[in-house]
């Protein structure tokens, strides 16, 4: 199968050629897949990335498998999983309000991150993180361990004693 290397990073070129190979105008595809002249014209010159919808919408009036177009738009990984954006496209029982306003608060999440992102290399190091945290459970299971016998002590009418515990700073 072939990579995402491997195909054009213009999805708007890969929709334009199929429509050429198909031989129909940008008006007559744009009347059969539902979307306006001027969106599909600027979806073709790549000044508008189309939804996950309305590239189902352009591969059923092109007649390519959807999944192929989803490829080629990057929605859809190579090993044939759908993306989150294809499958808020595909739910029969969202609106298509509601699958704009999710495709774009998961853009915005996406974009967030990504920003946020730390870069390579700066990541802790995994025997530190576990480190950390076995010191974390250690603590834990130790404070577990001291209220059971508190409570086994007041039980049996013992007078307990306060142990005094270190604080590590956070």
């Amino acid at each position: 199968m072939a990579t995402p290397k491997d195909l054009p990073q213009d999805i708007g070129g890969f929709i334009r050629d199929l429509r050429q190979t198909a031989k129909i105008s940008l008006r007559q595809l744009a009347d059969r897949a539902g979307v306006s002249n001027p969106y599909l014209s600027q979806i073709e010159r790549g000044l508008r990335k189309p939804s996950a919808e309305v590239l189902q919408q352009l591969a059923s009036a092109l007649r390519v498998s959807t999944p192929a177009m989803y490829l080629r738009a990057g929605l859809l990984d190579s090993e044939g999983q759908l993306g989150v954006l294809a499958a808020v496209a595909a739910d029969p029982e969202l609106t298509i309000a509601q699958k704009q306003s999710l495709t774009q608060i998961y853009e915005t999440f996406r974009n967030e991150n990504a920003r946020h992102a730390p870069p390579p290399g700066d990541e802790p190091e995994p025997e530190a993180e576990a480190d950390s945290e076995a010191a974390l459970l250690a603590e834990e299971d130790a404070l577990v361990a001291a209220t059971a016998q508190a409570e086994a002590d007041a039980a049996a009418g013992t007078p307990t004693t306060t142990a005094k515990t270190e604080e590590t700073p956070s």
